[in-house]
């Protein structure tokens, strides 16, 4: 990262993150999604080559998002920080191994979801990595709170107690304020990891499915149903929030 960089608080010990890059860089042909398109690979020779301009490309297009993914891991947006920066770090002692069959967003955001969760760990904000994994976290988990419907020794068992709300014809400057927003972010945040990535990825953030499941190294069978999971919790959060105003 170059010292006009927002945040950059100088080198830290390379060790570790030259470690994870490696691991990741052994990885990466396994990874789904698509691979690095040709304007990838431009700055990729760019970065190769020393160029601070397309070095700066790259912060100006993914440290936000970076930051954010970050959070979901550690107990501040200061360590959160660190974070991001240490994975700019390891981008530019890996960015020589990097061979392009993922694309180069994926690889930099595999690096920070890793170091994210080692942080995480030895923070005390996240849980163990392999509860990461995927749906399998949660094995049987409904994607519906079963109290919705009606129990088994009903004549209509299984139909709908209520439908989800429609919410048509709520105003829109109630739906985007921010009581509302507040309750959607506390809604995301009291999802389990595995729910909580998959939402902010592709909700938030506004990423495509198989540049999740590259990622953060998931199916995209387990992909769909955390999706679904994650969203139907939210939902279920806003439409306890308006019944109650």
């Amino acid at each position: 990262m170059g010292r006009g960089s927002p945040g950059w608080r100088g080198p830290r010990p390379a060790g570790e993150s030259l470690a994870v890059t490696m691991a990741m860089q052994s990885d990466e042909a396994s990874w789904t999604g698509m691979s690095a398109s040709a304007e990838e690979l431009r700055l990729v020779a760019a970065l190769r080559a020393g160029d601070e301009a397309a070095f700066a490309t790259l912060i100006d297009r993914y440290h936000a998002s970076l930051l954010r993914l970050a959070m979901l891991y550690v107990p501040s947006r200061a360590v959160a920080e660190e974070v991001a920066q240490e994975t700019w770090l390891g981008v530019l002692q890996g960015i020589g191994r990097f061979e392009g069959r993922s694309s180069l967003k994926t690889w930099i955001f595999r690096i920070l979801t890793n170091r994210a969760r080692t942080r995480g760990q030895r923070e005390g904000r996240s849980v163990p990595f392999s509860a990461l994994a995927g749906a399998a976290a949660e094995p049987g988990e409904p994607a519906v709170d079963p109290d919705r419907f009606l129990p088994p020794e009903h004549e209509d068992a299984g139909w709908w107690v209520s439908y989800p709300q429609s919410w048509h014809d709520r105003p829109e400057e109630r739906l985007l304020s921010q009581e509302t927003q507040s309750v959607l972010r506390q809604a995301i945040d009291a999802l389990p990891p595995s729910q909580r990535e998959v939402i902010t990825l592709r909700d938030l953030e506004g990423w495509a499915s198989d540049e999740v499941c590259g990622a953060l190294s998931v199916s995209e069978a387990n992909q769909r149903v955390l999706l679904h999971r994650a969203r139907s919790k939210v939902r279920r959060a806003l439409e306890q929030y308006f019944d109650g105003v």
